[in-house]
């Protein structure tokens, strides 16, 4: 049998959140430009499924979007640094990864969709950020700092390639392993199959309607975020929808994760994975353990939701 490759310390990359902040701002803001474009051309899929962007193994992409008779990809490459729209057709074209403004990056990218005849408007109001400024008049946010866009995204992959592991431990419902450019966060989510109250909405520039259809189901979520929004420092999380008695009292591992009344969910440091022996294993310990806690918690039929499987040779 074939044991999955485990990675060491070594690769997984040192992210100090405070150094690279204003450069996490403005790529969160960049992401949130293409994720956009993605979601006006795009079907709507439930969970908003049809919105996020994925890993590559050079940066993040939105996967083939539909455009009348042919389709476009956009990817972030944070190895040569550059935004890259490609169609069906064989044109390309690369806009250079660098400091500048919101609003000049919003207007190359939409000025070489038009250009390659892919016309497409969005809703320009940074979506999930309180106080928001238009993509089209933010000149604030101008920051890009080239080696911490790679160390973010080689993050990123290291917690890709363990999320995927756990998520097909599940036969339930499950999202994709999946970037969420609103939140700028990595996410996996496991659902009972029992539908949820209405989620009470209220998230700064996401309409209501759609965090009722979110979470119109009852979901164990878990992922990776690279600091802000509650936190000062990377972290991988996991919460519930709804709450469940006894969640927030539970045993997590490993011994340095913790509960965040303030988040109303368990915080696992990035650190405590990047310097341990072996990061995948603390980070499925993390991973399995919340999901265990939540799942007992609140009822789930645990039985039909889970498989343990080993990996065969195919050889």
């Amino acid at each position: 049998m074939n044991q999955p490759h485990r990675s060491g310390s070594n690769d997984w990359p040192e992210l100090v959140y405070a150094e690279w902040a204003d450069t996490a701002a403005t790529l969160h803001l960049w992401t949130q430009i293409i994720g956009k474009i993605r979601l006006t051309q795009t079907p709507w899929t439930n969970h908003s499924w049809h919105v996020p962007l994925y890993l590559t193994s050079r940066g993040l992409a939105t996967s083939p979007i539909p455009y009348a008779g042919r389709t476009f990809e956009i990817r972030f490459d944070f190895i040569d640094h550059q935004l890259l729209i490609e169609t069906t057709g064989g044109e390309r074209r690369t806009l250079q990864l660098e400091p500048r403004s919101v609003a000049d990056f919003y207007h190359d990218v939409m000025e070489n969709l038009n250009a390659l005849g892919l016309d497409t408007r969005i809703h320009t109001t940074p979506s999930e950020i309180p106080e928001a400024i238009p993509f089209e008049k933010d000149t604030i946010h101008h920051h890009y700092d080239a080696d911490y866009a790679n160390r973010f995204w080689r993050a990123l992959v290291q917690a890709d390639r363990v999320f995927k592991e756990f998520r097909a431990r599940f036969i339930g419902k499950c999202s994709p392993v999946h970037f969420f450019w609103g939140s700028f966060d990595l996410a996996v989510s496991r659902f009972s199959g029992r539908e949820a109250p209405p989620h009470p909405g209220g998230v700064p520039n996401f309409p209501d309607w759609v965090a009722r259809e979110a979470y119109s189901h009852e979901v164990c979520s878990a992922g990776f975020w690279p600091g802000g929004g509650g936190t000062d420092f990377a972290a991988f999380y996991c919460y519930i929808y709804p709450a469940a008695d006894g969640f927030a009292e539970s045993g997590i591992q490993p011994d340095a994760a913790f509960w965040s009344k303030e988040l109303g969910e368990f915080l696992l440091p990035y650190d405590a994975v990047r310097t341990a022996a072996s990061p995948d294993q603390v980070l499925t310990e993390f991973l399995q353990s919340t999901y265990e806690a939540a799942a007992s918690a609140a009822g789930w039929d645990r039985a039909t939701l889970e498989r343990n499987f080993v990996r065969e040779s195919s050889g």
